[in-house]
């Protein structure tokens, strides 16, 4: 009971546009309890015509991982109504602290059923890959997150932007792509593939290694966030976002 008016809290918080207090302040949460939460506003989703397209992995950089005092990532669901093209507009009235982090894409053709998946795995089942900026969001007061937190909030997901190239996994090596994220026509950031995990598909054969605890897998078809290049960066209406990723091409979004 004690869960499911924690997920109550996060939807309405969505809902409302109204950020609510950090449940792992007010009360011990481990993070089976915190999955536990996410699944509940996950099947609510569902219940109301929502579609998962697939899954984001979050906290693959060493430097997040120590920010937050964890020795692992976590995950999130996608639903149909948070992909947008690129150069479409976001909303920002949709959204309550929303942040960008570009990232490489994976779009699977075929299932990733754990455990034992490895990267090699993950490249096999890979229909493309894209550049993409995840829009990230918290219903947390201030970003005022632990890693309980984030995982009950569906892992700070909101909104992905797909690039349009579609690039053969095989085609780069993915580690050494390297990436510039710009906003309003100014370089803010840069990255490297490696930076998540030492390689983009570690964190998808991760991802389908840590379903496999739930039972579940990744799906064909499955848009797969491997995680942040780089520094998450604040926006807000006005502002335009342009990431780069060299031969796997750009991707842009505006806020309005």
């Amino acid at each position: 009971m004690r869960l499911k008016k924690i997920a109550d809290r996060l939807l309405s918080a969505e809902q409302t546009r109204k950020a609510i207090d950090p449940p792992a302040a007010e009360m011990q949460l481990s993070a089976a309890d915190a999955y536990r939460i996410q699944m509940i506003n996950v099947e609510h989703a569902i219940a109301a015509g929502r579609r998962v397209v697939g899954r984001k992995v979050g906290l693959t950089s060493l430097a997040m991982q120590k920010m937050i005092g964890v020795n692992e990532p976590d995950f999130g669901h996608l639903f149909d109504d948070m992909i947008l093209a690129s150069d479409e507009k976001c909303e920002v009235n949709s959204l309550l602290i929303p942040r960008v982090e570009p990232e490489i894409a994976f779009v699977l053709s075929r299932e990733l059923r754990g455990p034992g998946i490895t990267r090699d795995d993950a490249i096999a089942a890979t229909a493309y890959v894209t550049p993409a900026i995840e829009i990230i969001d918290t219903r947390i007061r201030d970003w005022k997150i632990a890693l309980t937190d984030t995982i009950a909030d569906n892992a700070s997901s909101a909104r992905v932007v797909l690039g349009k190239l579609k690039t053969l996994a095989t085609a780069h090596d993915l580690a050494s792509i390297a990436m510039t994220l710009e906003k309003n026509g100014s370089k803010v950031e840069q990255g490297v593939g490696a930076a998540v995990m030492g390689h983009p598909a570690e964190p998808v054969a991760w991802l389908a290694n840590k379903l496999a605890e739930f039972g579940q897998t990744v799906a064909a078809g499955s848009i797969v966030m491997p995680g942040a290049l780089c520094r998450a960066i604040d926006v807000a209406a006005g502002d335009s976002i342009t990431a780069r990723f060299g031969p796997l091409g750009t991707v842009s979004v505006r806020f309005v």
